[in-house]
């Protein structure tokens, strides 16, 4: 009897890949890793530039609009950058000009902005807490409570389930009150889901031609959307040290307590003297009784802090209001988080700075810690780096848009917060001045992240000094 040869059970023989693929491929993956390594925040600059691209060309698709034509290349542009980088500045109106499609395009990009951010930010200061030395590597991971989560995956594991779950909660409360407004299961699924993302990832994106003003009598959603801004602004470090440490003030650490601190101070003060400027303006808060005044008054001043919905026309609100919104823009909201802005924690460090130099003392603290130089250097760059930007872009926005100083100034305010409030001037601009204000939104959100990180990563030991000398300042 023969038996038949018994195949081989060794492992299967690799796949036959022509060589000029596998090349390509091995010159590819050798490229990406060299620009990663050698500059993180390059690397985050140029993801977030083809991601801005690949939107570009969805929102491009005669399927995306309602009309079924092509979107012009400037207004796809700005859309896509708006909504990658989670502003809301729009040249179209949403609810009028794209379809499902789009809309869900805008949704996808929004989502991906707002993960890819905070992802962004988590992965640029684990960068920086591998190049420095052990003693840096221990005050970063304590700024980002890091210290159990090392790796890469586990961090970004918790950015993305931290993000989905807070975007879930604020579903399952506005789902139920937009099912009663529209008297539809689909319509009221859809717009709680849009919003829940919109607000949580602070894009200020809505789905109807009059914005919020149609809620502006339930509660639920307006305080809702106020919630979803104010967690998402807050940054995903800080949120981390709340659920962890609950309500327990003195086991925070440092960043948690000035990003909580000044986003309170910022709030509070902000809605007083929103209260004081509208109070009796017919067209914004004297419309409400004593109650809903300051609740709006609450919900303007959260707003202008990256959130960029609106119940009012902003042309509405007076001079002063206009200029305080204007200051709120600049400001922004919390590291590593989905606002813009300058971050409150830089306002932070440089109040804690100036108050240092008035007393005279040597050295800058707060709650019984002292802040590194590095940090109160790393703050000036971020905040010269930030006036530059809105300086260079008002000049630019004044001359093509030929109006005077107040509401181009907003407008770039916003597109470099990644705010999203308007006065209606990104809709009548040229498409050079949608340009400009497109080019801020991408360096206002990425900006200011990258340029921080790069400077703390471009560390180097010197092995002289140079003699000591004080310049005449002031």
């Amino acid at each position: 009897m023969v038996r038949p040869a018994s195949v081989p059970r060794g492992p299967l023989a690799p796949v036959d890949v022509p060589a000029g693929l596998r090349g390509a491929a091995t010159r590819l993956r050798r490229l990406v890793s060299t620009v990663a390594g050698a500059s993180p925040a390059r690397a985050a600059l140029s993801a977030f530039a083809l991601v801005t691209v690949l939107f570009t060309a969805l929102l491009s698709l005669p399927a995306a609009t309602q009309s079924g034509r092509v979107t012009p290349f400037h207004d796809a542009l700005f859309v896509a950058t708006s909504a990658v980088s989670v502003t809301g500045l729009t040249t179209v109106n949403t609810a009028e000009h794209w379809s499902l499609l789009g809309q869900a395009i805008i949704l996808v990009a929004i989502q991906v902005g707002g993960l890819g951010i905070l992802s962004m930010a988590a992965l640029l200061s684990l960068a920086v807490s591998k190049r420095l030395g052990v003693r840096s590597k221990l005050i970063t991971q304590e700024g980002m409570t890091t210290g159990r989560i090392g790796e890469v995956g586990s961090l970004l594991r918790v950015v993305v389930l931290t993000s989905l779950t807070l975007e879930g909660l604020l579903a399952l409360v506005l789902v139920p009150r937009f099912m009663v407004h529209t008297g539809s299961l689909w319509e009221g699924l859809w717009n709680g889901v849009f919003y829940a993302v919109s607000s949580f990832n602070n894009a200020g994106f809505v789905l109807h031609v009059d914005g919020l003003e149609s809620f502006m009598g339930d509660p639920w959603i307006i305080w809702t959307i106020m919630v979803g801004v104010f967690a998402g602004a807050l940054g995903f470090p800080v949120v981390m040290v709340l659920m962890q440490q609950r309500w327990h003030y003195s086991r925070w650490n440092l960043h948690t307590k000035l990003t909580v601190n000044t986003t309170l101070a910022l709030l509070v003060g902000g809605a007083v003297l929103i209260g004081i400027f509208e109070w009796n303006n017919a067209q914004t808060l004297g419309q409400f009784g004593p109650a809903g005044r300051i609740q709006y008054a609450l919900f303007t001043s959260v707003m202008p802090r990256s959130g960029g919905f609106a119940v009012f026309d902003m042309n509405a609100q007076s001079p002063e209001t206009l200029l305080l919104t204007d200051a709120l823009m600049f400001a922004g909201g919390g590291s590593a988080s989905t606002a813009g802005g300058i971050k409150v924690s830089t306002i932070a460090v440089m109040f804690l700075a100036i108050v240092a130099e008035a007393r005279g003392d040597r050295e800058v603290t707060a709650h019984g810690r002292t802040i590194v130089p590095e940090s109160l250097r790393v703050a000036i760059a971020v905040l010269a780096l930030g006036a530059t930007l809105v300086l260079v872009g008002t000049m630019a926005l004044v001359a093509i848009a030929d109006e005077s100083l107040q509401r181009p100034l907003f407008e770039v305010l916003s597109a470099f917060g990644t705010c999203g409030l308007t006065t209606g001037l990104s809709e009548e601009l040229p498409p050079s001045g949608k340009y400009v204000l497109a080019a801020l939104m991408f360096s206002g959100r990425v900006g200011t992240i990258t340029f921080a990180s790069a400077l703390a990563l471009r560390q180097r030991r010197n092995l002289f000094r140079y003699p000591e000398e004080r310049p005449i300042i002031g």
